[in-house]
């Protein structure tokens, strides 16, 4: 089957974007293949359709769990038989998965680089008949790439094992020294090379020095009627901001990691079909989302990089439409940037000490530990050993990030409670159980709904308004349940830590010593990265971001906040020196504007304007036959 057939029966589109088909091409003719495609240039279908093409299954890598699925259900609906491996799956489940891909006639097997160093994984991946190797997300392979992953350069593992299938690398972000370090650590023999061009010429980037936000988006969104993304810094912003929007009578809604896959869903039905104009979220929400005809996206605060930034603003103009990608900035910005990325980033030594008490906290021996599961309450850690909780949360994330552990959070598993009596039996019931009054009434009061449906419950909120210890609290709930007065779902931890590697303390960390400072090196020049940007109001914003990037260009887009600047500037300018002209040709006789135009060199619109003007400050005036004339 041809590429074009393939494209037409599974995505309904008769015509490839450009450099797809020169990609599967190449892919198709086994040659390693790399693949920089700004986000929207359609990634995926790269891989896909040679994947399709082609007898066996094809073996994607990808960092992002939500991805992975999102891409997996999008191929089952499409009816292709996807599989992906994700964290918390049971030793019989992954086995039974990994059966399907050898004998289920499957033709993707989606699994994170760290699941690729489980020895059962690549025990079955042995026995498969792969017909290409997929890394997305390439750029983690490089430590100075965005969101290094250790893992990453295990992959060549693969290569190892199935040495005659090639393999393609994918990644919508990458500088030259990223590109190499994709290259070489992937073992490509005489790779072919495609870049796309960085330039998105329909985004007008802009950035909007305000004291006030609120008001700025207010005006925007009222500019540019259509389909917005807003971007914040934190869950609590998205809820803030969506209520001001809707009591301004825009329709939004918002989306943050902390939502339930339902509500996720949901909302972004909502948004992707038009039901609701504005999605107000942060950064968790974007990730494969191809939604065509976005016409804003606004960053309510400073990016934390340039490279995150691009992928943002890019989701704005997939259908060619000129589209608008602001960011909003305060005098203080500046500041609040460095000090949430700068400042809270933990040295080797702070990991370390985060790592030997987390050992100490789960009781793990010396040499013990590996591949051990753990309920973990980061709140209650941080509060023991006297933590940051910034910081804390950092160097976890770092310890996962190198391997040392995986960290699942569950923010949105909370306790769940529903009465499930009536009020005259719950309150005869206290009339012989009074010790449970004061928790009743403060269910009661906190949650409105809670005799109508299961109600998700802050269990730290109640213990602070009843003025209760925790334990006395779980233990009243506790007999409530018993007593069949309500039904409840205890949720005692919001994460899940499992110990990658044996306990070895400071051994453990020496090894991925360098790896954190070169992250720390690269987190500083990114955050200068984005301070560069926003405070250079003299140069084409399309032509910083293109140079950043690695890609010149000697054209400015026209349409950046900059160069509209210098385009009032210049008619300004312009004007004066016509006003002059003007008054001159006048001097001798009376002139038409179009008789003028014809003696002066500029546009009719400057012609325009400078007539107008000079007409207001009475040094000429129009005649009855319609021409001008010195007053």
């Amino acid at each position: 089957m041809h590429p074009i057939e393939v494209l037409e029966r599974y995505w309904q589109h008769t015509s490839f974007r450009p450099l797809q088909e020169d990609i599967i091409t190449s892919v198709l003719n086994k040659e390693d293949t790399f693949a920089l495609l700004p986000t929207g240039g359609g990634k995926s279908v790269c891989f896909q359709i040679p994947a399709l093409i082609q007898e066996g299954i094809c073996i994607v890598i990808s960092p992002l769990i939500a991805l992975m699925k999102d891409q997996v259900n999008t191929l089952k609906d499409k009816g292709i038989k996807a599989i992906a491996l994700t964290s918390g799956m049971s030793y019989k489940d992954l086995d039974t998965q990994l059966d399907n891909c050898i004998y289920g006639n499957y033709k993707f097997l989606y699994l994170s680089p760290e699941r690729l160093q489980q020895t059962l994984v690549q025990e079955r991946i042995q026995q498969m008949k792969v017909n290409l190797i997929a890394v997305d997300e390439a750029h983690c392979i490089s430590q100075w790439g965005n969101d290094f992953r250790p893992a990453y350069n295990n992959i060549v593992i693969l290569r190892q094992m199935h040495p005659h299938v090639n393999c393609i690398a994918l990644t919508a972000t990458a500088k030259h020294n990223v590109i190499n370090d994709i290259v070489e650590n992937l073992d490509f023999v005489n790779p072919n090379i495609f870049k796309a061009s960085f330039a998105r010429p329909n985004i007008a980037y802009q950035v909007i020095h305000t004291d006030d936000k609120l008001f700025q988006l207010n005006h925007l969104l009222k500019k540019h009627l259509g389909s917005s993304i807003i971007y914040v810094r934190n869950r609590r912003a998205t809820i803030d901001i969506h209520n001001y929007l809707n009591a301004k009578g825009f329709t939004s809604t918002f989306y943050h990691g902390g939502i339930t896959n339902k509500e996720k869903q949901e909302r972004l039905y909502q948004w992707t079909n038009g039901q609701i104009e504005i999605m107000v979220a942060t950064t968790a929400f974007g990730m494969g989302i191809d939604k065509a005809n976005v016409k804003t996206v606004i960053h309510f605060n400073l990016p934390e990089s340039l490279e995150s930034y691009y992928q943002e603003a890019g989701r704005a103009g997939r259908d060619g439409h000129l589209a608008y990608a602001t960011i909003l900035k305060q005098h203080i910005d500046e500041d609040h940037l460095r000090s949430q990325f700068l400042s809270t980033l933990p040295s080797v030594a702070f990991v370390k000490t985060v790592y030997n008490k987390l050992c100490n906290y789960f009781q793990v021996s010396y040499g013990e530990g590996e591949n051990t599961l753990h309920q973990f309450d980061f709140k209650t850690f941080c509060n023991l050993y006297k933590l940051s909780a910034s910081i804390t949360y950092n160097a976890l994330l770092l310890l996962d990030r190198n391997a040392i552990i995986t960290l699942t959070q569950h923010f949105n598993f909370r306790t769940k409670i529903q009465f499930i009596t009536t009020n005259d039996v719950l309150f005869k019931y206290l009339e012989t159980h009074k010790n449970l009054n004061i928790l009743v009434k403060v269910l009661l009061r906190t949650y409105g709904g809670i005799f109508d449906y299961e109600t998700k419950v802050n269990l730290s909120l109640i213990i602070k308004k009843a003025n209760l210890t925790e334990h006395l609290v779980i233990e009243q709930l506790q007999l409530l349940e018993k007593d069949e007065v309500i039904s409840l779902q205890m949720a005692n931890t919001d994460s899940e830590i499992t110990f990658l590697k044996p306990r070895e303390d400071d051994i453990t960390i020496n090894p991925i010593a360098k790896t954190i400072e070169q992250q720390h090196t690269l987190k500083h020049q990114q955050i200068q990265s984005v301070l560069n940007y926003i405070q250079n109001d003299t140069i084409c914003r399309s032509q910083q971001l293109l140079s950043y990037f690695g890609e010149k260009s000697n054209k400015t887009c026209g349409i950046c906040s900059v160069c509209m600047a210098n385009a009032i500037n210049t008619d300004k300018t312009l004007g004066e020196t016509v006003s002059l002209q003007i008054i001159k040709a006048l001097e001798r006789e009376t002139l038409s504007s179009r008789q003028l135009l014809q003696k002066i060199k500029c546009s009719e619109k400057v012609l325009i304007n400078s007539l107008s003007e000079l007409i207001e400050i009475n040094k000429i005036t129009l005649t009855p036959a319609n021409t001008y004339t010195i007053k």
